[in-house]
């Protein structure tokens, strides 16, 4: 469940955290605190790893927002046919879905055809198609980090 104001820009190299959890987003990911839509700011790494990379923040990252309603974001695979990667994604807060749907991803056009008006849940969801497919197509992905989907 990532921080639901987390903007993931590119996976962290395997030596910047060598044995992740197994993470929401699939890979570990620097990126961007979007709290402050206006103003992004990069966290720093025990930041990235604690909050960023694994949400429920509020009341431990300091530039959460202690009024914001959702709390995490989490993102699954439904399905995975004829080049169409279906995911079904939930915003939580409080541990207890606040809003859900489907998205679909196409492979072959590398683009969502169906996806969310939210700009940072549809990069959380780029970042974690992204994840999905590198761990599928790269056996040394799977090698290196077995607890990895």
């Amino acid at each position: 469940m990532a921080c639901p104001y987390f903007y993931p820009v590119e996976p962290f190299q395997d030596r910047e955290w060598p044995t992740p959890p197994r993470l929401p987003l699939g890979d570990p990911y620097h990126g961007m605190c979007l709290v402050n839509p206006t103003r992004e700011t990069r966290p720093e790494m025990d930041t990235l790893r604690h909050y960023c990379n694994l949400g429920y923040a509020r009341g431990k990252c300091p530039r959460f927002p202690q009024d914001a309603a959702p709390d995490a974001v989490r993102f699954m695979v439904a399905g995975d046919h004829d080049g169409i990667v279906k995911l079904q994604y939930v915003v939580e807060k409080d541990h207890t879905p606040f809003e859900h749907g489907p998205l679909e991803y196409s492979l072959a056009e590398k683009r969502f055809l169906v996806s969310h008006s939210n700009e940072l849940l549809r990069r959380q969801a780029q970042a974690y198609v992204e994840s999905y497919v590198r761990r599928k197509t790269d056996p040394q992905t799977r090698a290196h980090h077995p607890h990895r989907r």
